[in-house]
């Protein structure tokens, strides 16, 4: 450790560009990680939203297909 500082106390100038290299490479690797995070979130939101829609679709495309399937009333006669 104490090879690191020089005479006056301070940090190598070597030390110093390493640890902004590993910050900048840090806060990189972080920043991806967040976008990421977020990316699925909104494709997880988008899953949930379409799954809701085709059941809501196939729910009212099968009570049409009920309707449709029951007999007309047309063409009775009153009783």
């Amino acid at each position: 450790m104490k090879s690191e500082f020089i005479m006056s106390g301070t940090i190598s100038r070597a030390r110093q560009i390493a640890e902004m290299a590993f910050e900048k490479t840090q806060s990189q690797f972080l920043d991806r990680t967040r976008a990421l995070r977020e990316h699925d979130a909104k494709l997880s939101e988008r899953t949930d939203k379409t799954r809701r829609l085709r059941m809501a679709r196939l729910e009212r495309e099968q009570a049409v297909k009920e309707i449709s399937s029951l007999p007309s009333k047309r063409g009775a006669t009153p009783a």
